[in-house]
This record gives structure tokens, sequence and C-alpha cells, in this order.
């Protein structure tokens, strides 16, 4: 049987993040389907079509799915579902707010989070903020698995699949959609950008933050955090970066001030190469590290930024 893809999109294209999970979904079962429901997402199904691996768009319009209100979408999948052996989603935001609800519709056991698929029933996933994995086999008839991107290559652009237009199943009622407060940035959204730029308690006050953006700046760098510095107010939710925050594996991770515990590294140990800066010699951040600063960094920073921008 195939494996349908569940892919968010903002109306235009679907999120990277796709063709990530296209990826593991092939690893699943021979043919990929690809759902994008919204109103009006036509362009958003044709970005979808055009990644390598998928065999078919469902393009799903109903005014319902406007704004991807869980409760709404949920059914639509489980309608879907009896047609596939697997339902997939991307471990985002979006994925960890349907996919469940799909499992539990289903009455199946939900695989999160997948780094590895093994066989068709069988995963890997990390446990214990990543110091552990487990390989986990579902005997379910639906598997229905969240999968970590970073962990999956992106699916080459270059496909022509064809897109099916199919009815959705309209808004249940149980919620409905008010509005949303978006952070707008000229910087790289976190969880695609090719370098990030993180910084922790040792920055010691949100101000200090203001270093960490001229640096991103000139890097061309997405700004993150550790839960410790969004606990103190530096900066906003959206900047965290960690087992509780989100999940990055860029080119190239730059971590100031920060120590280094269990929960954020898990959200950026899969990073290529790591960079810190720490005034503490013994800071567990150092053994992940592939460079290592010990030093002031209210001094080092201003410097690299300078050298940055000279280059």
């Amino acid at each position: 049987m195939a494996v349908l893809v569940v892919a968010a999109h903002d109306g235009k294209t679907v999120r990277s993040n796709v063709a990530n999970a296209v990826t593991a979904a092939g690893q699943m079962g021979p043919e990929v389907h690809v759902l994008v429901a919204g109103s009006n997402a036509g362009e958003a199904a044709k970005s979808a079509a055009a990644i390598q691996g998928v065999a078919k768009v469902l393009d799903a319009e109903d005014a319902a799915y406007a704004n991807w209100v869980a409760e709404d979408v949920a059914p639509l999948v489980v309608k879907l579902a009896p047609n596939y052996s697997h339902v997939v989603m991307a471990a985002d935001s979006v994925g960890k707010n349907i996919a469940p609800r799909v499992a539990a519709l289903l009455d199946v056991a939900q695989v999160s989070e997948a780094i590895k698929v093994e066989s068709p029933d069988t995963f890997v996933r990390p446990i214990y903020a990543g110091n552990a994995m487990a390989t986990v086999q579902t005997a379910d008839k639906i598997k229905v698995v969240t999968v970590r991107p970073t962990n999956f290559k992106a699916a080459a652009a270059g496909g022509s699949a064809p897109i099916e237009q199919i009815g959705g199943t309209g808004a249940g009622g149980l919620a409905s959609y008010v509005g949303a407060e978006l952070s707008k940035s000229e910087r790289p959204e976190l969880t695609s950008a090719k370098i990030v730029v993180s910084g922790g308690r040792g920055l010691a006050s949100g101000d200090n933050f203001k270093m960490l953006e001229a640096l991103a700046d000139k890097l061309g760098a997405g700004l993150g955090a550790s839960r410790a510095a969004v606990d103190a107010g530096y900066v906003p939710n959206d900047y965290q970066v960690g087992q509780t925050g989100k999940v990055v594996a860029p080119d190239l991770y730059i971590a100031i001030g920060i120590s280094g515990a269990i929960q954020h590294l898990a959200g950026m140990k899969d990073s290529k190469t790591i960079v810190a800066i720490n005034k503490d010699e013994e800071a567990p951040i150092f053994q992940v590290a592939d460079y290592g600063i010990v030093g002031d960094l209210f001094q080092i920073v201003p410097e690299l930024t300078a050298a940055v921008e000279k280059k």
C-alpha cells in the first residue's frame, strides 16, 4: 500500500520539511502520496507535486482548512487513512498537533519523532532527551508516524506528480480560528537555517542579545536561545532550541554563553559543526563542540563579528 504524507503549507508552497518527510515515507512503502489541505491551495499542491518521489498529490479544497485548525484537518486524514499503510508528518508544530488526533481517532499507537526507518513497521526514536535510542515496532494496520526532518535528507525537486482534486469534510465545530500573532524577521527560520547563532544565560540580559543579532545578521544566520535565556525573559519563546523547543541541525551552530544542559543538546547536537564560546572550560557544551573558545563572550563576540564583516 501507499504511504500518505500530510503536508503543512503557507498557501503558496509546502514547508521545506515536507521534502524530508517524503524521503522518510519512501523508506516505509513503495509509493508516496502527499495530502495538501487548504483553501485555494493549488499553488501549494503544485509545489508538493514537484518533489521527487511523490507519486500523487491530493488537493483537498475546503474553507475549513484555510487556517489549518487541527480539529478540522484530522477527520480528513482519518477518512483517507484506510487507503494507506502509513500516515506520515514532519515532527514540527503542525505535525505534533494533528498526528496525535489522527492516531487517537484511528485507535492506533503513534510513533513519535522517528529518526530512522529500520523497516516498514520498525522505527528508531530518541528517548531521555536523546541520551538513548529506542527501537519500536508497531503491529497496527495503519501506522501514524511523525519524523524528525533533520535526520532525513530532503528529497530533490524536479518531480511532476499528478494532482487529484478531492473534497473536504468541512468544519467539525470543535474549534475555530480566531487569529494569530506572528513574529516577523528577515533572518532565516530556525529549523531551516544553514547557520544558527544561539545565546544562553551567560548573556546576562536581553539587551546583550543585540550582540548576537549583529553576528547573526553578518552570517545570514537564524537566532536561537537556550531555555534558560527564554525563561529569564531575554528573548521570546520561539527562539528556544532544545528538547522542549525547536530541533535544529544546521551546517554551523554557534553556542554562546550556553552551558550545554542535556535538554539543549537534544535540540542541536546533530548540527554538522558546533562552535562553543563559554568562560567555563568545564561546561558540558564543550563535550559536543567541534571547536571551543574559553573566554569572555563580551570580548570574543564583537571581535568575531568584526572579523566576519572584514572577511
